[in-house]
């Protein structure tokens, strides 16, 4: 099941987060004593994500609102995941949710939007019934085309390890809900990508993160990482500097860098060609609460490759080869199963976890066996 979908984007400087200079002041202390122990670490710019909705394409703007604080709402029917986690062994619960759709600017106060990331904190239910009971309002199958509106801002690495990964991020959320309505206004909140990646004989690839990187190293990820500004100022004829009026005079370039950005994942981390790669299908957005609730956009790729093919080349080693340490592959039916229950679940980093139960919500591959 799948949703179809039209991307279009609005990158504006309104969907930036705020910011002030003692905050500025304790980006840059975190970032220099990061890079001090990690020197490997670089900064670059990344789209951050403030809000996102569906609309019909006859009716955008009616159907759309104006964007709001950057909240989770349940909504239309794209699905999304609100995933809290940790890396360890303590509890953890995950709310599933339907969307996220947002009305004001990011200054405007919110009055009618429910967020769901703090009320799970301490839940204990069984997230895989809830999954159960609205997958089939969260895939469509039939039926006119939607408007899928992302409403994009930029960020970049340093302030993301300085806020949504800073010691002080409780109190930089309570000061966006005290000061702006919006607990997440003064968080980076880049967004990232990720790729259920199956190959020809029906394999999940799986990768064991590097002690190197910079987050839940040794635990087994997804292929994934950014869509990149630079790339598309670049692609643009923009390559000095990163332009938001650049990229808001063509939109469908940031489109085509969020799905060709978790193809070129694909292929610098576990070495798989392009040419190998079939069109990615956008499941739904996860958020990571180890890190504030930073969204990922996951994707399913389908790859033309035997899990064997697709071993031997990750072993040659790619272009970011560093990042990871081993390769996994899991079975469909394996991958279905999957649950905090499983042995290998805790072996999961959380974004990973998210993008399984995206994939077991939409199973965009079909509802047979295929394993």
């Amino acid at each position: 099941m799948q949703l179809s979908l039209f991307y279009f984007l609005f990158p504006l400087l309104r969907f930036n987060r705020q910011t002030d200079a003692a905050l500025e002041r304790h980006i840059e202390e975190v970032w220099m004593e990061r890079v001090s122990k990690e020197p490997w670490l670089f900064n670059g710019a990344k789209f951050r994500l403030h809000s996102f909705c569906l609309a019909s394409p006859q009716s955008p703007s009616s159907s759309c609102p104006p964007a709001k604080h950057p909240q989770c709402t349940p909504s239309s029917k794209v699905p999304s995941l609100d995933c809290v986690d940790d890396q360890g062994d303590k509890s953890r619960s995950r709310q599933r949710q339907e969307d996220l759709c947002h009305t004001d600017p990011p200054h405007d106060a919110a009055q009618n939007s429910l967020d769901l990331r703090n009320s799970s904190l301490n839940q204990t239910e069984n997230v895989e019934g809830v999954i159960q009971q609205t997958a089939s309002s969260t895939c469509r199958t039939a039926g006119p085309p939607l408007l899928l509106t992302l409403r994009l801002g930029l960020t970049c690495y340093k302030d993301y390890l300085g806020t949504n990964w800073s010691s002080q991020v409780a109190e930089l959320r309570q000061r966006g809900e005290a000061e702006f309505g919006d607990p997440l206004v003064l968080l980076a909140q880049p967004l990232g990508v990720g790729a259920i990646l199956c190959t020809d004989d029906r394999q999940v690839v799986l990768i064991r993160r590097s002690q190197r990187v910079a987050e839940a190293g040794g635990l087994l990820d997804i292929p994934g990482g950014h869509p990149e500004p630079k790339v598309v100022c670049e692609h643009l004829g923009q390559a000095k500097e990163i332009s938001m009026e650049v990229m808001q005079q063509k939109p469908e370039a940031v489109v085509s860098e969020l799905f060709s950005s978790v193809c070129a994942e694909i292929r610098d981390e576990v070495n798989v060609p392009l040419s190998c790669l079939r069109e990615p299908v956008l499941m739904g957005v996860a958020l990571n609460h180890t890190s504030a609730g930073r969204p990922s956009a996951e994707f399913y790729v389908r790859c033309s490759l035997s899990s064997n093919e697709v071993k031997k080349l990750y072993w040659k080693g790619g272009a970011e080869a560093h990042e990871s340490t081993d390769i996994v592959f899991l079975g469909r039916t394996e991958m279905l199963q999957l649950d905090r229950s499983s042995p290998l679940w805790s072996e999961l980093c959380p974004s990973a976890k998210g993008a399984v139960l995206l994939y077991q919500t939409v199973k965009p591959d079909g509802e047979q066996d295929l394993s």
